[in-house]
C-alpha cells in the first residue's frame, strides 16, 4: 500500500475525481481517499509513485508534506 497525502480534497466529489483519474493507471487495485486528512491510499502489484504523484498533480491534488 502506498499512502501520499495531497492538498486541495475539500469534498466527496474531488475524492471522486482522484479515484476516477487513478483508476485509469495500471498496477492500480483500489484506491481510497480520506477526505479529513487528504490521505491518499492506493493498493496495487506495482505501484509507480512518481507516476501516481505526478497524475495526482495533474488532477489538481499536489503532493504535500
Amino acid at each position: 500500500m502506498l499512502e501520499i497525502k495531497v492538498a486541495n480534497v475539500k469534498c466527496n466529489g474531488c475524492v471522486a475525481n482522484i479515484k476516477a483519474g487513478l483508476a485509469e493507471m495500471s498496477g492500480i487495485e483500489s484506491v481510497a481517499v480520506d477526505l479529513a486528512s487528504g490521505v491518499v491510499s492506493i493498493n496495487g502489484d506495482v505501484l509507480d509513485q512518481q507516476g501516481i504523484v505526478k497524475k495526482l498533480a495533474e488532477l489538481g491534488y499536489p503532493e504535500t508534506e
